[in-house]
């Protein structure tokens, strides 16, 4: 009773990490499918921080990949730093992983991708911590005077592919 209380997932952590092949077996799995995992690793949970890199940094991050189609219709989408945060929290609730990014994302912006082809003067579009916590409308800019970027980039699109076709 005097005893302090610890933590059982750092515990089982520490223990995941001792694991050997013979441990394996002992819990269950054929010695042929063991024999055939040459290296046995552990790997940690993500933090708030992980995820937020991996939301904005890699290459194909699934931010740059929503700026890319917002852009497409001319609008700039721009997230808080406390809503990049909020999105990695989010992720952590529903315990998962990276993967869960791309879902609360998708729950965030995907009824702003139906409804901003269709209002051509919106010219930015600010997510804020509210909106990924509490559900709140993110803050849109408009822009009377904007042109309909669709449009100009689809008739490029277009006479790009009649010089083609006369060529």
């Amino acid at each position: 009773f005097g005893n302090d209380a610890k933590s059982k997932k750092s515990d089982t952590a520490a223990l995941l990490r001792q694991v050997v092949p013979q441990d394996l077996v002992k819990f269950g799995l054929i010695p042929e499918l063991v024999g055939r995992m040459p290296v046995i690793t552990t790997l940690e949970a993500l933090d708030v921080e992980a995820l937020v890199r991996i939301l904005a940094e890699p290459k194909n991050a699934i931010l740059k990949q929503y700026t890319q189609l917002f852009e497409l219709d001319g609008v700039q989408l721009v997230f808080t730093d406390d809503a990049l945060r909020a999105v990695a929290e989010e992720t952590l609730k529903r315990e998962t992983g990276a993967r869960g990014l791309r879902s609360v994302m998708e729950g965030l912006l995907t009824q702003l991708l139906f409804d901003i082809p269709s209002a051509t003067t919106v010219e930015k579009v600010l997510i804020t911590a509210a909106c990924v916590t509490d559900g709140a409308q993110p803050d849109i800019v408009y822009n009377p005077d904007k042109k309909n970027r669709r449009k100009t980039v689809q008739k490029a699109k277009n006479t790009a592919k009649r010089k083609a076709v006369n060529a």
